[in-house]
């Protein structure tokens, strides 16, 4: 059964309410649901937990729904040079759980394999360490992280097939996978659909049995976050 919808306004339709928890998949600008999180912001939704390495880049990305003020809490590794992200946060406008990167992985992908926490020797000693479980295994200090499970999770990938089978190609697929199971329900947009049986088997980085439903949001602007070149006097 092909989960193809027409455009992100139209996949997200009946799945969108205030106060929930979005797991967004992406790296800086590098794989994020660019067409879906545009979708989030028309809908208007408010009061939303966010799961995300960061927050795209001032009014880019998740940078948007920060700007429109839709996001009350951010559950992310990097604040990074987001200026509003910043500026919120020490205005006290908006609540921030920081997590270390991998430990951030490891939580999303615990969420999906139904585990409900884990011990890390990451973040022993510190702030991270606040207020959580702590043991010790063959001498060593360990905290406890619980997993993450989140009401919808927004994806990007390269390529899919009409079941949602999918690819992520290089560095793009970042927090995409373990995103995607992180959560119930999953919308994906891809660059582009193929039937099924295009794919390899072996080649799949995701299983359509994770995505709900899909969007192709061709074409794409490539953006980058910081340009730098050499200037003419320098060449």
């Amino acid at each position: 059964m092909s989960r193809k919808y027409a455009n992100a306004t139209e996949a997200l339709a009946g799945l969108l309410h205030d106060d929930m928890t979005l797991c967004v998949g992406g790296f800086g600008l590098c794989g994020i649901p660019e067409r879906l999180i545009n979708a989030v912001r028309d809908a208007g939704v408010r009061n939303l937990t966010v799961v995300s390495n960061n927050a795209g880049i001032d009014g880019e990305g998740l940078g948007q729904l920060l700007r429109t003020g839709q996001i009350r809490k951010m559950i992310s590794s990097y604040v990074g040079e987001n200026k509003e992200f910043a500026r919120q946060y020490l205005a006290g406008e908006l609540e921030v759980e920081f997590c270390p990167q991998g430990t951030l992985a490891e939580r999303c992908r615990a969420g999906g394999a139904g585990i409900p926490a884990f011990f890390t020797r990451t973040g022993v000693g510190t702030q991270v360490a606040e207020g959580k479980e702590t043991r010790e295994f063959a001498g060593q200090e360990y905290i406890m992280e619980r997993s993450i499970r989140g009401d919808l999770a927004l994806i990007k990938g390269w390529k899919a097939d009409d079941a949602g089978n999918m690819i992520f190609r290089k560095t793009a697929r970042n927090f995409n996978q373990v995103m995607a199971t992180a959560a119930p329900l999953c919308v994906a947009e891809v660059e582009g659909i193929v039937p099924v049986g295009s794919i390899e088997p072996d080649a799949v980085h995701l299983p359509g049995i994770y995505v709900k439903r899909l969007i192709c949001g061709a074409p794409y602007e490539k953006k980058i976050e910081f340009r730098t070149v050499r200037t003419k006097e320098a060449a």
